[in-house]
């Protein structure tokens, strides 16, 4: 009787701590994502001429409607640009999708080396390295 009394008073200690937690199970991932030329994807590159704008294509999976993907747009090492600048920061909140992220400039842009953070629900998932030459 001793011993169920103490389990008994385990397991309701164990479930108020996991009712107290926050738990995300999404399902949602990125199993791609590059840069590219064009807004179709159609032409991935990592290195851009100063004149062209630059899309992160993400493909998004598994996703509920309301996973939220971020791109984080920094110039990492540019000319006469302070390093790791932050340039800008589109996010959208969708479920299954191919995100055709852009960024573009009515200038030239600077040449040097930048770099898109790519967070899923706020979390970095990945970041995509390329140039400007």
């Amino acid at each position: 009787m001793r011993n169920t009394f103490k389990l008994m008073v385990v397991l309701l200690v164990a479930g108020l701590i996991l009712s107290a937690c926050s738990f995300n199970a999404s399902t949602a991932n990125i199993p791609e994502a590059y840069m590219a030329t064009d807004d179709s994807g159609a032409n991935q590159t990592t290195v851009f001429a100063q004149d062209q704008g630059f899309y992160a294509i993400v493909v998004l999976k598994n996703a509920p409607d309301d996973t939220t993907v971020k791109a984080v747009w920094t110039a990492v090492d540019v000319a006469d640009t302070d390093p790791n600048l932050l340039i800008d920061e589109f996010s959208i909140t969708t479920g299954d999708a191919t995100i055709p992220f852009s960024l573009v400039n009515d200038n030239l842009w600077p040449i040097g080396s930048y770099k898109v953070d790519i967070y899923l629900n706020d979390e970095l998932n990945q970041t995509l390295e390329f140039e400007v030459q």
